[in-house]
C-alpha cells in the first residue's frame, strides 16, 4: 500500500483549519495529521507528529509564518508550502519565505475568507505531493562571498543584444533565478526573457526583488518592451510572452491565448518564438520545475541552430522539466546551477560569437565577412 503524505496545516483562521484539511483529504494519498493556530503551536506539533509536509500561513499572531519558517529550517528542516494571502504585502512575505527555504507557495483566493478554496485545491494538493518527493533537502548554493545589494544601477545605452537567452522555470525558480542573476555583470551583452510559472499579481514583486539583488536591469515585461543588452524581462503571471523582430526594434509581445498543457505563461510558447525569430542567436535554458513545459520548445531552438542548456537534475528542487528535455535529446549542455552563470558569461559575455558553435553556426560565421571580434547585433531593424 502506498504511503500517504502526512501534512500539518498551520493557519490562524479557524475556518481555514477546518476547510484546508477537507480539500486535502479529497486526495487519497494525503492525510492531514494535525493543525496549528500559530507558529508556536506549529513547532510543538512538528516535534510531536513528525509531518512530511507543512502548509504555512504567513500572517499569524504571536509567532508569524516567517519566524516559524526560520525555526523549522534551523531546528528540523522539512518541506514547507506557503499558503497565504494574495496581496501586495502577501507577495513580499512569500518571496521572503521562499528565500528562507520554503519549497513553493500557493496564493489563497481573494474570497478565501468566505470559504472558497476550490479554485486552488488541485494546485495545493499537487504541490504538497511534489514537496514530499523533493524532501526539503535541496537548497540553492550560496555564492562564494556574501551577496550584497549591487550599487545603484547607472543608466546605460540601450544596445542591441548579441544573444536572446530564454529561460523556462517553475518550482524552485525564485531562489534559483536570484542565485543565477546575482552572478552576471550588468554589462552582459545578451538579453534575458524569463517564463516563471507564477500566479498573476506576484511577478511584478518578483521582478522588483530580482532587480534589487543583481546588477542586471530586471522588470516585469510589457508588450512592446525592447530586447536590450543587460536587461531581464519577466513574463507577467497568466499571460504568454513571445519575441518579435519589428521595424522599430526587437521586442516582446504578451498574449492572452489559451494555456498550453495547463500553463500560462508557457516556456514552450516563448522558446518556439525565440527559435523562429532568432535561430542561430537563440539560447534556451530550462531549469528546475515539474512537468514537461519547455521541452518541445527547447527542441525547436536546437533544430534552429541555437544553444540549449538544462539545469542538472541533482541541483533542481524538482527535476521534471529538465529531465523531459534530456530524455528527448534536446539538451545540448547539462550544467549544475552553480556553474550556469559562469558558462553564460564565458560563452555569451563577449561581443563575438561563442567558440563552441554548432555546424550551422560554423557555416554562418564563415560566410560572414565582418571581423570576428566585431559585435553583430541580433536586433538589426528590418526594412
Amino acid at each position: 500500500m502506498k504511503e500517504r503524505v502526512r501534512v500539518l496545516v498551520v493557519d490562524d483562521s479557524a475556518l481555514m483549519r477546518k476547510l484546508i484539511p477537507i480539500i486535502l483529504e479529497r486526495d487519497p494519498d494525503i492525510e492531514v495529521i494535525g493543525t496549528a493556530m500559530d507558529g508556536a503551536f506549529a513547532i510543538r506539533k512538528i516535534a510531536e507528529l513528525h509531518p512530511d509536509v507543512v502548509t504555512l500561513d504567513l500572517e499569524m499572531p504571536r509567532m508569524d509564518g516567517i519566524e516559524t519558517l526560520r525555526m523549522i529550517m534551523r531546528n528540523a528542516p522539512l518541506p514547507v508550502i506557503v499558503f497565504s494571502s494574495h496581496s501586495k504585502e502577501g507577495a513580499y512575505a512569500t518571496f521572503k519565505a521562499l528565500a528562507l527555504g520554503a519549497i513553493d507557495f500557493v496564493a489563497k483566493p481573494q474570497d478565501a475568507a468566505a470559504g472558497h478554496l476550490d479554485p486552488v485545491a488541485f494546485q495545493l494538493i499537487e504541490k504538497i505531493k511534489i514537496a514530499k518527493r523533493a524532501g526539503g533537502t535541496k537548497t540553492v548554493p550560496k555564492p562564494q562571498a556574501e551577496v550584497v545589494a549591487p550599487a545603484k544601477k547607472r543608466s546605460r545605452a540601450a544596445l542591441p543584444p548579441n544573444r536572446v537567452i530564454a529561460i523556462g522555470i517553475s518550482t524552485g525558480g525564485p531562489n534559483a533565478l536570484q542565485y543565477l542573476f546575482s552572478q552576471i555583470p550588468g554589462d552582459f551583452p545578451a538579453t534575458f526573457v524569463v517564463v516563471q510559472h507564477m500566479p498573476e499579481g506576484f511577478t511584478e514583486m518578483f521582478a522588483r526583488r530580482l532587480d534589487e539583488c543583481c546588477a542586471l536591469s530586471v522588470q516585469e515585461a510589457k508588450s512592446g518592451d525592447l530586447l536590450v543588452a543587460g536587461r531581464v524581462l519577466v513574463c507577467p503571471g497568466n499571460r504568454h510572452i513571445m519575441v518579435r523582430r519589428m521595424p522599430r526594434g526587437d521586442m516582446v509581445v504578451l498574449s492572452d491565448s489559451p494555456a498550453i498543457n495547463g500553463h500560462r505563461p508557457s516556456a514552450d510558447v516563448l522558446f518556439h518564438s525565440v527559435a523562429q525569430e532568432f535561430a542561430l542567436s537563440s539560447v534556451g535554458v530550462l531549469m528546475t520545475g515539474m512537468g514537461e513545459d519547455g521541452s518541445e520548445g527547447l527542441g525547436a531552438i536546437k533544430a534552429a541552430g541555437g544553444h540549449t542548456i538544462v539545469q542538472s537534475e541533482e541541483t533542481c528542487i524538482v527535476p521534471g522539466m529538465p529531465r523531459a528535455a534530456i530524455l528527448k535529446g534536446y539538451a545540448g549542455k547539462v550544467l549544475p546551477l552553480d556553474n550556469l552563470a559562469a558558462y553564460l558569461v564565458s560563452h555569451f559575455g563577449a561581443d563575438h560569437a561563442s567558440p563552441e558553435k554548432s555546424d550551422a553556426q560554423e557555416k554562418s560565421d564563415k560566410a560572414d565577412k565582418t571581423d570576428k571580434n566585431e559585435r553583430t547585433p541580433v536586433s538589426t531593424p528590418r526594412a
